[in-house]
C-alpha cells in the first residue's frame, strides 16, 4: 500500500498511457517511445550530476559554502552564484540536487535562488547563440534584465519567508546529511 501511495502519479499515467495504446495503437507506440526517449535522457544526465554532487559534498567544507555563499557573502554569492548557474550544463531537473546540496552545505536562500533562476535563464551557450543569430544587442539586453529580474525575485522571496520557514527548510535537509 505504501509503495502505490508514493508512486500513484506514476502508476496513473501509466494506466492512461495503456489506456490510449489499447485505443489507438499508433498513438500509443509513440507515446512510449517518447518515454523511453526521455528515460534514457535522464539516465544520461543524472549519473554525471549524482557524481559531481557526491565530490562536492565530500571535498568542500561546509565553511568555505558558508564563507562565498552563506549569510555573510554579500554581493560576491550573488556574483558566483550567477557564474555557477550560468556556467552550468543540463537540463533545469539537475539543479535541484544541486540546491539540496548548497542548503545542506548553509548557502543562503537568495543565493539559491539565484542559482536556480541562473541555470534556468542565464546559460552561456543559450546566449552565444543568442548572439550570433538574433544580435548582441538583443542578447545582452536580455542577459541584463534577466540578472537584474532573477536577484530582485530572490531577493523579495528571501524577504517574504519568515526565519521560521527558513529554519524549517534548513532542518529539513541537515536531517538527510
Amino acid at each position: 500500500m505504501k509503495f502505490i501511495k508514493k508512486y500513484a502519479l506514476f502508476i496513473f499515467i501509466m494506466l492512461i498511457d495503456i489506456a490510449i495504446f489499447i485505443m489507438d495503437k499508433k498513438l500509443g507506440i509513440k507515446i512510449f517511445i517518447s518515454t523511453k526517449n526521455n528515460f534514457l535522457n535522464m539516465l544520461a544526465v543524472i549519473p554525471p550530476i549524482f557524481l559531481l554532487l557526491g565530490l562536492l559534498d565530500t571535498w568542500v567544507p561546509r565553511e568555505t559554502i558558508i564563507k562565498l555563499l552563506g549569510e555573510g557573502s554579500g554581493i560576491k554569492g550573488i556574483i558566483l552564484s550567477i557564474f555557477l548557474g550560468s556556467a552550468a550544463a543540463g537540463p533545469l531537473y539537475g539543479t535541484f540536487p544541486v540546491a539540496e546540496v548548497m542548503i545542506k552545505k548553509g548557502a543562503k536562500l537568495s543565493n539559491i535562488l539565484i542559482f536556480l533562476g541562473a541555470w534556468s535563464t542565464l546559460k552561456i551557450p543559450m546566449f552565444l547563440f543568442e548572439m550570433t543569430s538574433l544580435g548582441s544587442r538583443f542578447a545582452i539586453t536580455r542577459w541584463i534584465v534577466d540578472v537584474v529580474g532573477i536577484i530582485l525575485i530572490a531577493a523579495l522571496i528571501d524577504r517574504i519567508i519568515s526565519g521560521e520557514e527558513k529554519r524549517m527548510i534548513y532542518e529539513r535537509y541537515e536531517t538527510r546529511a
